[in-house]
């Protein structure tokens, strides 16, 4: 703690919007801009840019202690959401005196790392295993709260209470062709009774054999793709099941196949299965009459998913996706018509070249071109025989400035 703590305000006593230096890392070593309405604060290493608010060093020591000053406007702590990339845990004793509604922390971790959070109070806690290369054993708070971890999960472990809710992202490959992901073993948390998993909509299918480790699980909520939806079945003692953002559902069960099923969400999922769904739902409201929400829809066909999430620059801003796809719709169509590699080359590499002068080509961009690459080298042809993949990366490399 700084030297001149002494002179900072009372608990909870600013909550005008203004610039406020802080000793975050050492005297008045940030300036904190606090905008009028904002209730969430990022903090993270200067390669983050404009997404964190203040920037620090992975192994800084934070103190954590200067947003005590700061309140909501209606006199709740402030900030409300805290985004922080870093080692530093500090922020787990911090939340044994001041309750944080939601954390989202991705470790950067120099070693293997044991944390203790049972006496921490916090409501909502994200943690995203993307950026270390090390393990996180985290003793999770105790009491009511809601647990999300996306990532690498192999690299996260838990012990301690039980979340009240679970939501697991883990990292899938880009390909739906890719062999189905195995989410690894995650100890006590399989004991929870209310599950999300998340996954991309046209990426590698998570499997749900995973299911058979979630003996307690009476609430369901899958997004994206996934396969073996026929083990669904086996989980008889399911009360709640949200489908979202699901092109394929051609092996799930009838919804007959859950007797306790009260609530029920398809949203965003293929037309065929859609539309028996709504089917189903209505037979079984005249059997047994819904006593929670129960809807089907947004039924969406094929060619939509390819639309919306065929192509790798969903993420990209709107500027460079809208660039992005103009190129791949001209790559597409030079393709189409090449009649050799070669001309099938220059088509990738005049794709390639178009973003070699484009700002804002960094790590992930450039991997969703090569993503994008791959995709146009399986686009239809006249060359009478695949394009490798390696070929086309071969391509792709030789062109490419980023």
């Amino acid at each position: 703690m700084s030297n001149d703590s002494q002179a900072r305000p009372p608990a909870g006593s600013v909550s005008a919007p203004g610039r406020y230096p802080i000793d975050l890392t050492g005297p008045r070593s940030h300036t904190l801009v606090i905008q009028p309405g904002v209730g969430s604060l990022s903090i993270g290493p200067s390669q983050s840019g404009k997404k964190a608010d203040l920037h620090a060093a992975p192994d800084a020591n934070i103190d954590w202690t200067v947003f005590e000053a700061f309140a909501t406007p209606a006199g709740s702590p402030w900030p409300r959401f805290l985004y922080y990339t870093g080692s530093d845990t500090g922020f787990f004793d911090w939340a044994q005196k001041r309750p944080i509604e939601e954390l989202t922390w991705t470790p950067i971790l120099s070693a293997d790392t044991v944390v203790d959070a049972s006496q921490s109070i916090v409501n909502n806690l994200h943690i995203v295993m993307d950026l270390s290369e090390n393990r996180l054993s985290l003793k999770l708070p105790n009491g009511h709260f809601r647990l999300s971890v996306s990532g690498d999960l192999s690299r996260f472990s838990a012990t301690g209470d039980i979340p009240s809710y679970l939501t697991l992202a883990p990292r899938t490959g880009r390909r739906k062709n890719d062999a189905p992901f195995l989410l690894p073993d995650l100890g006590a948390l399989h004991q929870v009774t209310n599950l999300t998993l998340h996954n991309t909509p046209l990426g590698q299918p998570i499997s749900l054999k995973c299911l058979s480790r979630f003996p307690n699980v009476n609430s369901l909520s899958l997004w994206g793709n996934f396969c073996d939806l026929d083990l669904l079945a086996r989980q008889t003692g399911l009360t709640n099941l949200e489908l979202r953002f699901m092109p394929d559902l051609g092996d799930l069960p009838p919804l007959d196949a859950w007797p306790m099923l009260d609530r029920f969400i398809a949203f965003n999922v293929e037309e065929a299965a859609g539309k028996r769904l709504k089917q189903q739902m209505k037979k079984r409201a005249i059997a047994r009459p819904w006593t929670g929400h129960a809807s089907v829809s947004q039924l969406r066909k094929p060619e939509w998913w390819t639309t919306e999430y065929g192509r790798p620059f969903s993420s990209w801003p709107k500027r460079m996706a809208k660039l992005a796809n103009e190129a791949y719709d001209a790559a597409q169509a030079d393709l189409a018509q090449a009649c050799s590699f070669a001309e099938a080359e220059a088509a990738i590499t005049a794709f390639t070249v178009r973003f070699n002068s484009l700002k804002g080509i960094e790590t992930s961009e450039r991997e969703d071109l090569g993503e994008a690459v791959w995709q146009l080298s399986q686009a239809d042809h006249r060359i009478g025989e695949p394009i490798p993949e390696e070929m086309a990366q071969r391509w792709f490399d030789a062109a490419r400035d980023y």
